[in-house]
């Protein structure tokens, strides 16, 4: 069905069942499987990072770089474990919508996978959250899963 997929994990729990729907869809195709993970800033002290928590904001770049590249690792391997046999990882910063939508129309994919709600829910209720951001901009299929 899709030839190449891009997932956004933030670590939540609707990120988890989203990377395994998105494992479902490539699993049964020879599709491409792109995870992102965009460590996002939720006040002036912490930054999230997927499976690890929160890091002190001033933390070093290369502290918050390698926590980035084990949430990275982590999604991999667990979509390798649910049946995808091609994964590219990206790890990108900035405004996680916005990424999104970049890395997407970039690698020319035919679909983005997202959880409904991610780790910043407070920040959503106030600006409005990502993955309706991307639902709203994206030019590919997007699937939200709840």
């Amino acid at each position: 069905m899709f030839k190449s997929i891009l997932i956004a994990v933030d670590g939540s729990e609707h990120a988890k069942k989203a990377l395994e729907v998105a494992c479902q869809l490539v699993s049964k195709e020879d599709a491409t499987l792109h995870i992102l993970h965009i460590p996002e800033a939720l006040s002036h002290e912490t930054t999230l990072v997927w499976g690890i928590g929160a890091i002190a904001i001033e933390s070093s770049r290369e502290v918050l770089e390698e926590a980035g590249k084990s949430v990275i690792e982590r999604a991999s391997e667990a979509a390798r474990s649910m049946g995808a046999s091609h994964v590219e990882t990206h790890l990108s910063k900035g405004d996680p919508a916005r990424n999104i939508l970049r890395h997407a129309e970039k690698l020319g994919v035919e679909a983005i996978v997202l959880g409904s709600r991610g780790l910043g829910d407070f920040a959503g209720l106030m600006m409005g959250s990502v993955s309706h951001k991307v639902t709203n901009s994206a030019k590919c299929s997007v699937i939200t899963v709840r």
